[in-house]
């Protein structure tokens, strides 16, 4: 099989973690399939000249962006937004790359230059969470999911930020040569087995809002080491000192999210946890998570991340693994 090539976009202001962990994935990938060369790997800036990243790590480029190209993947990572004299040309020359190209995919605002490119009209996309509101206001032919690592539309790939380049990297590896070169190259650079594409950008606790009240920050750590337990608005709002009622306003008011969201996004996670780190059965890991019986967390699994606990296992577990008792 031949050689896959990619093309990496430098300019001066890149993110190198953008740059450099797609290209470590990629690097190892045919290593770990063993098949090395499986890629072909180039990075192009502007006149081939050095580039500065925004962190001020010196990037030197293999080639003239001019001249480089077609490749079978592009990828242009994120950096800075400022306009610049080189903007436009810039963008013009990833749309031409882009028409030659199986596949485009954007790193963190990298998503910005594939719009300016025209290559997002009517795609969803995502981009870093900070940069969502501003991508869908300046491009409203753009649908902007603020939510997932990684949306695949079409010929078409993009990434939240900066790590989340490194599942969206893993992802195309496991398209190109299988699961297997996947899972090796991620455990190779000990980072999160490729998690999947519609995970949140953040965990519950990340993405939520701390509640201000002490009674209230109180029933978020214990929701978190607690998801078996009863987890009802009823007693919560015992264990906050409140009546159910009064505890349901002021939860959602200081957090951002009903009570019930809140634990049902904390039990899935934890699922999820158990499911990547432990042998542990299907009956088990429902039961600690608070999900009482296998059939109610996948049904969770399934609405939240289109795929069943089963499944998600055998994608996403680190290694091979005897799992005790039967399950969903």
């Amino acid at each position: 099989m031949r050689a896959r090539s990619v093309l990496v976009v430098l300019y001066d202001g890149v993110q190198s973690l953008d740059v450099t962990g797609p290209l470590e994935v990629f690097a190892g990938a045919g290593a770990a399939a063993g098949r090395p060369g499986a890629y072909r790997l180039t990075t192009a800036s502007p006149g081939g000249a050095p580039v500065r990243s925004r962190s001020g790590l010196r990037l030197l480029p293999d080639a003239d962006l001019a001249g480089a190209g077609p490749a079978d993947t592009l990828l242009v990572p994120g950096g800075a937004e400022a306009d610049d004299p080189g903007r436009a040309a810039l963008v013009a020359r990833i749309r031409e790359l882009a028409e030659g190209a199986e596949r485009v995919a954007s790193v963190c605002t990298g998503a910005f230059l594939l719009a300016e490119a025209g290559l997002l009209a009517g795609r969803r996309v995502t981009t870093h969470w900070a940069y969502c509101d501003t991508l869908a206001r300046r491009f409203p032919d753009v649908r902007v999911d603020p939510e997932p690592i990684h949306v695949r539309d079409g010929p078409v790939a993009t990434s939240a930020g900066v790590t989340a380049g490194i599942d969206l990297a893993l992802a195309l590896v496991e398209e190109d040569l299988g699961r297997d070169a996947a899972l090796l190259i991620a455990r190779h650079l000990v980072v999160f087995l490729r998690r999947p594409g519609n995970q949140a950008q953040f965990s519950t606790q990340l993405a939520a809002q701390v509640a201000a009240r002490d009674p209230l920050r109180e029933v978020q750590r214990w929701i978190a080491e607690h998801p078996e337990d009863d987890l009802s608005v009823e007693a919560l709002a015992r264990r906050s000192a409140l009546s159910p009622r009064h505890f349901a306003r002021a939860f959602a008011a200081e957090v951002g999210v009903t009570p019930g969201r809140y634990v049902d996004r904390v039990r899935l996670e934890a699922a999820r946890r158990r499911l990547e780190d432990t042998a542990d059965g299907i009956e088990e890991v429902a039961r600690s998570c608070g999900y009482g019986t296998p059939e109610a967390m996948r049904r969770a699994f399934v609405r939240a991340l289109a795929v069943a606990p089963t499944e998600y296992r055998r994608r996403f577990h680190p290694g091979p693994t005897t799992h005790r008792t039967g399950g969903t």
